[in-house]
């Protein structure tokens, strides 16, 4: 007995999508393709910024650190599911768990600091234009950077931590595809009610505030705006915060519909494709909604490609 509680206290099966096994051919060729387009565009937008000297402001620091955090949440999941959708032996172990939760965890939780700070910054751009390089300076983006980061760390670590109090000794069987620590307190031999509190007061408390910040620096944005009399400033104003606005109603749209939307009794099987819009349905869409409703972006990625061609012409002549 104390052999198989400690076997099923340490490893766990994810089913995932072994639900469907005519399926895995056609699902193994969607999330590879989505995974490389995923860590394509936005390592892609990582490098164009870092390049880029005339990107190498709040904006596009802020832009170039959502990417980054968006293909580690892409990293975190999906090359696992890859590996399970033609492996027979699914397991993970628990510090598996831990590492999968903590790195998704952190990534998404750095991203709603960072579209609060992407908001303050197209707030102090739009609403007090003159004061924008002495308010919003790159020392003091770096520093909200930083926070972001550690924030995110902290979260997570704390739920983390809090798991360490678990037993587990119902079953192994964790009815998705990637580690999540709500189904592991489905697990639990121990009642596990500080750490779904923690859960609550934690998520909540970032969510509140982060949703508040972008909400009132919005609000601030759109009066500002409304009050141009130039029709022209006022379409460019819009224009420079759609992107911003469209990827924050995706993100937190998504976010509210899972806490909302009311219990039932196929929770479980409603999870998964929610969870599959948010690892891998958004990091995918972020760098192209960016990319492509920015100008001075496209006209970057543009003048990279006018280079390349013009080596590759030199090197065909040499």
């Amino acid at each position: 007995m104390t052999e198989e509680n400690y076997s099923l206290t340490t490893e766990f099966i994810l089913i995932g999508f072994s639900d469907y096994p005519d399926l895995k051919i056609l699902l193994f060729l969607v999330f590879s393709a989505i995974y490389v387009v995923t860590m394509v565009g936005n390592l892609g937008l990582v490098a164009l910024i870092y390049m880029e000297p005339r990107l190498h402001t709040p904006m596009y620091i802020f832009l170039g650190t959502l990417a980054l955090m968006d293909a580690c949440c892409t990293c975190a999941t999906t090359p696992k599911v890859l590996e399970n959708l033609f492996s027979m032996d699914r397991r993970i172990s628990l510090y598996e768990c831990m590492a999968q939760f903590h790195f998704l965890c952190s990534a998404e939780t750095t991203d709603c600091f960072l579209l609060a700070a992407m908001a303050y910054d197209r707030y102090v751009a739009i609403c007090n234009p003159l004061q924008y390089h002495s308010m919003m300076s790159k020392k003091l983006c770096l520093q909200m950077i930083t926070g972001s980061y550690i924030a995110g760390n902290v979260h997570c670590m704390t739920h983390v931590g809090l798991l360490f109090r678990l037993t587990f000794c119902q079953s192994h069987v964790i009815n998705h595809f990637y580690c999540d620590i709500l189904p592991l307190y489905k697990l639990s031999c121990v009642d596990p009610y500080i750490n779904e509190l923690m859960v609550l007061i934690l998520a909540g408390s970032l969510q509140t505030f982060t949703i508040s910040v972008i909400l009132i620096s919005y609000f601030c944005i759109l009066f500002t705006i409304f009050q141009m009399k130039s029709r022209e400033g006022r379409r460019k104003a819009l224009s420079t915060c759609a992107s911003h606005f469209l990827s924050v109603a995706i993100f937190y749209g998504s976010l509210f519909f899972v806490y909302i939307r009311p219990p039932s009794a196929n929770e479980e099987y409603e999870d998964i494709p929610l969870a599959i819009f948010y690892t891998l349905i958004i990091p995918l869409l972020n760098p192209f909604i960016y990319s492509l409703r920015n100008k001075e972006v496209i006209n970057v990625v543009k003048k990279v490609m006018r280079k390349t061609n013009n080596s590759a012409l030199k090197m065909n002549f040499k």
